[in-house]
C-alpha cells in the first residue's frame, strides 16, 4: 500500500467509526466531545475549551422510532438523527449544540430524545443589519457560559484565539485540498474525497490538518495526467451515502469541486482578524456566508457562485444533489438551474436520501446523462 493509500485508509476509517474517534481522543485527553448538529456553529468555542466538536450529520439505516416524533416530510438527516438519538447513539456526548435555521432543526431541538444537555441558539436572518450581528454575539456568549457550565470550564478569549487560528489554518488547507483533489482525480475519487472532509468532524483539526498536509505533499510529488471522464461541480446539502458516490466513480465522473453545506461551506469563510474581540469576528462568519439556502440572502448570488466555479474548474457539468424533503434547497433551485439554462450550463438534479439502501434509479439517470454530454 502506498502513502497516498495509507493516509487515505486513515481518513476514511475515522469517517466510518466515529464513536472510536471520540473514544480515542477522551483516552488520550480525558477530555469528551461535544456534538454539533448541522449546519453551523463556532465550533471554535468547543475547541478552546479542550474538548473534541463532533459533527452529527445521521448515518445510513433504516427509519423507524423517528417517525414517532418527527413527521414523514422532515429531511432524512434529521430522521437519522432522530433515529440514532432514540438508540442512545450521543448519550456520551457531553453535551448537544443547535443552531436553528430550518423549521425541521426548530422541531428537533424541542424534541431531543438523547440524555446529553442542549444547547440551542439562533442565527440571525436578516444579516446584513449590524444589529444582527450585535444578536449573535450575545447568542454565542450565552452558548459560551453553559459551556462553561456544563464542562467545568473557564474559556478565555486568548483561548477562543488560539483555536481561531487552528480553524482558520485547517479551513485554508482544506481549500487547497479542493484545488489539488481537482487535479489528481485519478489518486482522489469522489469517495476518497468525500472521507476527507467527513473525518474533519471527528478529528481534533490540528491533527486533521497535519493528516491533509502530509497527503497533500505525497500527491503533490506525482505527475498530472489527463482526465478521460467528465468533471463536475455537486451542490446542496451532502453527497452521501458511499453507495451514491460509487455511482460517480463507476461513471468516471470526477468532482472538481463542491458547494456541499457539509464539505465546503464548512471551510468557505474564515474568522477574520480585528481589534473585535473574538466572539463578535466569530459572529461575523455569519454575515460573510454566502450562496448557502439557510443564509438568507435577496440577491441570490448561489447560482452565479456556481457558474463562476465552472468556469475556473472547467467543468462539464454541476450536478444538485437534492436532499429530500429540505425546503431552503427546494427554494433556491429554480432559480439557478433557470441561470443555468439561460448559460448553456448542463446540470442534473438528483434526490438524496440518507435511508435509501438502493441507487439503481440514480444510477440510470446519471449514466444517461454522462452519455448525452
Amino acid at each position: 500500500m502506498s502513502k497516498v493509500e495509507t493516509i487515505l485508509k486513515q481518513f476514511a476509517d475515522v469517517a466510518a467509526n466515529p464513536k472510536k474517534a471520540m473514544d480515542d481522543y477522551t483516552a488520550e485527553t480525558g477530555k469528551g466531545a461535544v456534538g454539533i448538529l448541522p449546519y453551523y456553529a463556532p465550533e471554535e468555542l468547543v475547541h478552546a475549551t479542550g474538548y473534541l466538536p463532533m459533527g452529527i450529520w445521521g448515518g445510513n439505516k433504516s427509519i423507524s422510532k423517528a417517525r414517532t416524533y418527527l413527521p414523514a416530510f422532515a429531511c432524512s438527516i434529521m430522521q437519522q438523527v432522530m433515529e440514532l438519538q432514540c438508540e442512545g447513539a450521543y448519550d456520551d456526548l457531553k453535551a448537544v449544540i443547535i443552531s436553528v435555521p430550518c423549521d425541521t432543526l426548530k422541531c428537533l431541538s424541542q424534541k431531543w430524545k438523547g440524555t446529553s444537555p442542549v444547547i440551542v441558539f439562533t442565527h440571525p436572518q436578516n444579516r446584513g443589519l449590524e444589529a444582527a450581528n450585535q444578536f449573535l454575539v450575545q447568542e454565542y456568549k450565552i452558548l459560551k457560559t453553559k459551556l462553561e457550565k456544563i464542562l467545568g470550564v473557564t474559556i478565555t478569549n486568548a483561548d477562543i484565539e488560539a483555536s481561531i487560528k487552528v480553524y482558520n489554518e485547517n479551513r485554508a488547507i482544506m481549500r487547497e485540498f479542493v484545488k489539488v483533489a481537482a487535479d489528481y482525480p485519478q489518486v482522489i475519487d469522489p469517495i476518497a474525497r468525500h472521507a476527507v472532509f467527513k473525518a474533519r468532524m471527528f478529528m481534533e483539526k490540528s491533527k486533521h490538518t497535519a493528516l491533509v498536509k502530509e497527503l497533500l505533499e505525497e500527491i503533490k510529488a506525482m505527475p498530472i495526467e489527463p482526465w478521460t471522464g467528465k468533471k463536475v461541480i455537486v451542490t446542496g446539502i451532502l453527497a452521501e451515502p458511499n453507495g451514491l458516490l460509487e455511482i460517480f466513480k463507476e461513471f468516471g465522473l470526477a468532482i472538481v469541486d463542491d458547494d456541499l453545506a457539509q464539505e465546503s461551506r464548512q471551510i468557505r469563510v474564515d474568522v477574520l482578524d480585528g481589534e473585535e474581540g473574538p466572539l463578535y469576528r466569530l459572529a461575523k462568519v455569519w454575515q460573510n456566508m454566502y450562496g448557502c439556502s439557510l443564509a438568507t440572502d435577496t440577491k441570490k448570488v448561489r447560482g452565479k457562485m456556481l457558474m463562476n466555479k465552472v468556469a475556473q474548474t472547467d467543468a462539464d457539468a454541476v450536478i444538485v444533489a437534492m436532499m429530500k424533503f429540505c425546503d431552503p434547497e427546494e427554494w433556491d433551485y429554480p432559480v439557478y438551474y433557470r441561470q443555468f439554462e439561460e448559460k448553456g450550463i448542463k446540470s442534473l438534479m438528483i434526490e438524496v436520501d440518507q435511508e435509501a439502501q438502493s441507487f439503481e434509479q440514480i444510477k440510470t439517470r446519471i449514466q444517461s446523462f454522462v452519455e448525452n454530454m
